[in-house]
């Protein structure tokens, strides 16, 4: 199976930060998902380079049995312990520790497998959502139950004809990923809980428009609230100055473009807000202690 590079924009095979697809030639009869034990026999790609940054275009779902382990996901280093799941979706960029320390089961799903009903059900696209998840005792022994069904579903092909094998496995992907998705959901809740009504607002519109509006009053004036009452949240939020939240959104954005694509460095800059390429280097290397070529050779 070979491996495919985002198109456009310039991006040409042999780019060093690839997009795997799912490897339906790795399944067990063919089906688009995979359930089993992590362990170094056991791959998702006869090509994936895990120990360095890619990207899949498919979920992944890992429980981990033992820990500590480090996984950087969108260039967030997660630490990743025993009973802890990691929910990679598709497209963003992430890369292994030492693959070999992971231990524990693995689910992958290419999209398209479940039907939109159950997609929505369960915020499969949901970006927002956190990627690590740390169940309680009552939900990890739960979770471990309805994975483990799965893994016996996928695995046995000897007890029903390939149609309604497919079918039992889609009943049972979709159970565990209510429960999983609720985990999610539940996580996510609760830090938004603690977050203030002013910094949810403004955060959820960074993200819209944080290519194109870098400036603080800007922010505070669309949404209403004066520049002190948005220095007040977000700090109480995030321990950031706005200023400094958005600037984090802003290098996220540059990275995942300089990782994962051969756009020019000034179209980089153009694309996240800066028209001039000096001066987004100037940015990049005052939040990075890099320039941004030296962050995309570093990656090569």
């Amino acid at each position: 199976m070979t491996d495919r590079t985002t198109q456009g924009d310039g991006v040409s095979d042999g780019d060093p930060i690839r997009t795997f697809p799912f490897p339906v030639d790795l399944s067990v009869g063919g089906v688009g998902m995979q359930a089993g034990p992590m362990n170094t026999d056991r791959k998702w790609h006869e090509d994936a380079p895990l120990e360095r940054v890619h990207r899949i275009d498919f979920h992944v779902v890992m429980l981990l049995d033992r820990g500590p382990v480090t996984h950087m996901i969108d260039f967030a280093e997660y630490e990743v312990g025993a009973g802890d799941l990691l929910w990679i979706r598709p497209g963003q960029v992430h890369r292994f520790s030492r693959a070999s320390e992971y231990r524990g089961t693995v689910l992958t799903m290419q999209p398209g497998f479940l039907p939109r009903a159950t997609v929505e059900a369960t915020g499969l696209y949901r970006y927002d959502l956190p990627p690590l998840l740390r169940p309680d005792e009552a939900q990890l022994a739960a979770l471990r139950c309805s994975l483990a069904h799965l893994v016996r579903e996928y695995e046995d092909t000897a007890t029903l004809p390939p149609s309604l094998h497919t079918a039992v496995l889609r009943h049972s992907l979709s159970a565990f990923l209510v429960r999983l998705a609720h985990l999610a959901a539940s996580s996510a809740e609760a830090a938004r809980r603690q977050a203030d009504t002013t910094f949810t607002r403004f955060r959820d519109l960074v993200e819209k428009e944080f290519a194109a509006n870098h400036s603080v009053s800007a922010y505070a004036d669309e949404l209403g609230y004066s520049r002190r009452t948005l220095v007040r949240a977000v700090g109480a939020a995030t321990g950031l100055t706005p200023k400094a939240f958005i600037d984090r959104r802003v290098i996220l954005e540059a990275k995942r473009l300089l990782a994962h694509t051969s756009l020019p460095i000034g179209r980089v800059g153009a694309a996240v807000g800066f028209p001039d390429p000096g001066n987004f280097s100037k940015f990049f290397h005052l939040h990075t202690d890099m320039a941004p070529a030296a962050f995309r050779a570093e990656l090569r």
